[in-house]
């Protein structure tokens, strides 16, 4: 097996000295012009590739955004979204000359160390965040470092939420309930239920307050609004328990509701098995997300605009327009929070809702 050519053999090949093949690998600048043609004709003849590992820890520049890949360990709808949000993601960093690196971990803690050998070994020049929660670690321990990262998702609970050396970008779940069950009222319907998570989730809490809002202008008042709220694990098996429950045997309009807006596709899809085997299929039902799931049933969900997420936090890495990623609170990152209008998506299983 023939040898890779190295630096010294570039160096003899154009009669010039290592440190010149250097400069002209990593400052072409500092070399005159028929020095460094020369060299460059040495490369290319010889057909020498500088090591990217040793570049990469001589220049700190890895032109690479690792992401940690989370393990969906439920019904998998709802991990079509962060699947989406990936190939989105590396498809508009490789438009900037950028890469994206995938890398597990165990946990938040895990995920840190991750980061530090990531930073360390000069692997990655920022990081993306995903599945944000209340007081979130990870986003202390980056802001910290003065680590280049931004988050998807709304650090829940932070004092810190509008630091500008805490960039996020976030899809405005409040803005896409409301608009789904401003359809759903618009059409003459009175008791929109809501099913969604437990409590904790900030993201949850952020849809609800969007359907009770609309809710509430329509005059449906807090003991109601109570009254027509449900919550599930966001499981599709575990909503179709509670779905069913909540019917009792009895026809939906016995049962108090007129139809469903849904914190997640997951959740959704649990709700129109309940309500399609108690023999109402064209109960209306609202999912969130827009998953490929939705497209196949005909669900009507909130669309997250993940092409726009992944634009967006780009920017706030990379500026508007650049291939290099800057550091935490350089003044070419406009704006380091980013709120993404969401959009509804009408199928079948809101037959009372236009479709033009």
């Amino acid at each position: 097996m023939t040898a890779l050519p190295t630096v010294g053999d570039v160096a003899q090949a154009a009669g010039v000295s290592r440190q010149t093949v250097s400069n002209v690998l990593n400052a072409p600048q500092v070399v005159r012009d028929d020095t460094r043609d020369r060299v460059q004709a040495a490369i290319d003849r010889l057909g020498y590739r500088p090591h990217a590992s040793a570049r990469r820890l001589r220049t700190r520049v890895s032109s690479t955004i690792g992401v940690r890949l989370p393990f969906v360990d439920r019904d998998g709808v709802s991990g079509a979204v962060l699947d989406r949000f990936l190939h989105e993601l590396a498809e508009h960093a490789d438009a900037r000359g950028m890469r994206i690196m995938l890398f597990a971990a165990r946990d938040h803690d895990d995920e840190i160390a991750q980061y530090r050998r990531l930073r360390d070994g000069a692997d990655v020049d920022a990081v993306v965040v995903t599945a944000t929660s209340y007081d979130d670690p990870r986003i202390d321990w980056l802001a910290t470092e003065r680590m280049p990262f931004v988050a998807f998702g709304r650090p829940w609970g932070s004092p810190h939420a509008d630091d500008p050396g805490r960039p996020w970008v976030d899809v405005d779940g409040f803005a896409g309930t409301r608009e789904a069950t401003a359809h759903l009222l618009g059409r003459g319907l009175r008791r929109i239920g809501w099913l969604g998570w437990p409590e904790g989730s900030g993201t949850g809490e952020d849809r609800r307050a969007g359907w009770a809002e609309a809710m509430a202008a329509a005059g449906v008042d807090a003991a109601e609004l109570e009254v027509l709220s449900l919550s599930a694990e966001d499981v599709a098996s575990l909503a179709r328990s509670t779905v069913e429950r909540r019917l009792g045997g009895r026809t939906p309009d016995a049962a108090g509701l007129d139809a469903l807006v849904c914190a997640s596709d997951s959740l959704a899809l649990g709700a129109m098995m309940a309500v399609r085997e108690a023999g109402h299929p064209r109960f209306p039902v609202v999912g969130f997300d827009n998953t490929p799931v939705s497209a196949a049933l005909g669900l009507s969900s909130v669309d997250q605009c993940l092409d726009l997420v992944a634009i967006a936090a780009l920017e706030l890495l990379l500026g508007d327009t650049g291939e290099r990623v800057l550091p935490p609170g350089d003044p070419g990152i406009r704006a380091p929070h980013r709120l993404i209008p969401p959009r509804l998506v009408v199928r079948r299983s809101t037959p009372l809702t236009p479709t033009g």
